[in-house]
């Protein structure tokens, strides 16, 4: 059985891999330098598997009764710090078993619609400016998140970015299987992923930049000359500060700052709960 180091390296790794046919045919004007984002709470209000979620809901790929045991027992660990190492296990090996059984193309096409009515106005303007300003000086602009690399591709080309690194759910001749690749793509698998591709692309990590909200992607912020907190929690913007690295706010307020930190940990407990109870949907199937 692979360890945590070992799923996060092949996560990395199949990500940057699904990454490639997107910059096959660009031709940057800066090609040594690239800009790197994640998504939520980064480019995105909330979490977007949790906008996914709720767009699958709706679509009646499960039910609310499905997912209220595993909304307690995320709850519970977000708050608590204690969690079942057989829950965890669990997860990690079918966290997108929702999906066993439909094809990419469906799940793509109900990504565009999701997108549509849930994600796109919740797009933070400031987040998107920095954005273009990296594309208008001839870099390249990735997404890289935990979210399905399906609706991270969605984003990145909604947005007119370059193109996405996210979590790689195995299929089969177009059809899921409800296994991932690895792991989902975060925390030190980030870098793995940022890792393969500037080496595969000829990338100067120390000319590059990278944008995050949260204290877990510490290592691919860490492995570029300009890392930016967006929208930071307590952890990263006390890094951020320590490190002397640019901080940008786009939340309204103090008030609001601190209010957004915690809906986002709510969004991204529910998120994550939602993802374990569409695991049941997908065993059933």
């Amino acid at each position: 059985m692979l360890d945590l180091q070992q799923r996060s390296t092949m996560a990395g790794e199949a990500a940057a891999a699904a990454a490639e046919v997107e910059v096959a045919l660009d031709h940057p004007l800066d090609p040594r330098s690239a800009a790197f984002f994640d998504v939520d709470n980064t480019v995105m209000q909330g979490a977007s598997i949790f906008h996914l979620a709720r767009g699958l809901h709706r679509r009646q790929f499960f039910t609310t009764r499905e997912i209220l045991g595993a909304v307690w027992k995320q709850t519970y660990f977000r708050v608590v710090g204690v969690e079942n190492p057989d829950h965890v296990a669990e997860a990690r090996s079918s966290v997108l078993g929702f999906i066993a059984g439909h094809t990419v193309r469906e799940l793509e096409e109900l990504g565009e619609e999701i997108f549509d009515e849930a994600m796109a106005h919740r797009i933070w303007p400031g987040t998107r400016a920095l954005a273009q300003l990296h594309l208008d000086r001839g870099q390249r602009v990735w997404l890289v998140t935990a979210a399905p690399i399906e609706i991270a591709s969605i984003i990145a080309r909604r947005l007119g970015l370059t193109g996405a690194m996210g979590t790689v759910a195995e299929h089969v001749d177009g059809v899921y299987t409800g296994r991932l690749v690895g792991d989902m793509l975060h925390g030190p698998a980030k870098a793995v992923a940022i890792t393969a591709l500037a080496a595969r692309e000829s990338l100067d990590l120390a000319s590059c930049s990278a944008y995050s909200d949260s204290a877990n992607d510490l290592p691919m912020l860490s492995l570029v000359g300009d890392p930016v907190a967006i929208n930071p929690d307590a952890r990263l913007r006390a890094h951020a500060r320590e490190h002397g690295w640019r901080i940008r706010d786009y939340r309204t307020g103090r008030k609001a700052a601190r209010a957004g930190l915690v809906v986002g940990a709510l969004a991204g407990a529910a998120g994550g709960a939602v993802a374990a109870g569409l695991t049941l949907r997908g065993r059933r199937r």
